[in-house]
């Protein structure tokens, strides 16, 4: 028997997410020379204020390596700040500067205004999308998934 996959939420989900990614990194690099991955930083940094390179990290569902690289890459740029956390240990607090957050609020619009628009030109209403997808994060938030629910036919395997 032979699965049919003409409905792979999980596939259209991913080659979506990619091709906005891309979209983004385009609009990014072309206007602000700067990359769409790198920008999410910024813009997850807006939102949380001064915090650890650690907590960062953990917003973006990243490695400390990872985003350690990223991190010192922007601050070369001047888009945010490190210094070590007044703590102590190997701790780094991460902040923007005025120029980042400047960027963020002027690029960040563009970016809105211009996915926005994407969104509406492919005739899906951008607000009932932009709700079902805060819902479907929500749902998943934190890595929880529902329990699968048996169905007739199929076979749940034991745990003892």
């Amino acid at each position: 028997m032979t699965v049919s996959h003409s409905k792979n939420l999980g596939l259209e989900l991913h080659t979506l997410v990619s091709r906005l990614e891309r979209a983004g990194d385009e609009i990014l690099r072309a206007e602000h020379d700067l990359s769409y991955r790198r920008f999410m930083v910024l813009v997850m940094l807006h939102g949380l204020g001064e915090c650890t390179q650690r907590a960062l990290a953990d917003s973006m569902a990243v490695t400390e390596p990872s985003m350690s690289r990223m991190v010192a890459a922007l601050a070369d740029t001047g888009l945010l700040t490190v210094v070590p956390d007044p703590g102590g240990g190997n701790r780094r607090q991460i902040a923007l500067t005025d120029t980042g957050r400047a960027l963020v609020e002027y690029a960040g619009t563009d970016l809105i205004q211009r996915l926005t628009e994407l969104v509406d030109s492919s005739g899906v209403p951008f607000d009932t999308y932009f709700a079902h997808t805060r819902r479907l994060n929500a749902a998943l938030e934190g890595g929880r998934t529902r329990p699968r629910t048996p169905t007739p036919g199929s076979h749940v395997r034991s745990t003892s």
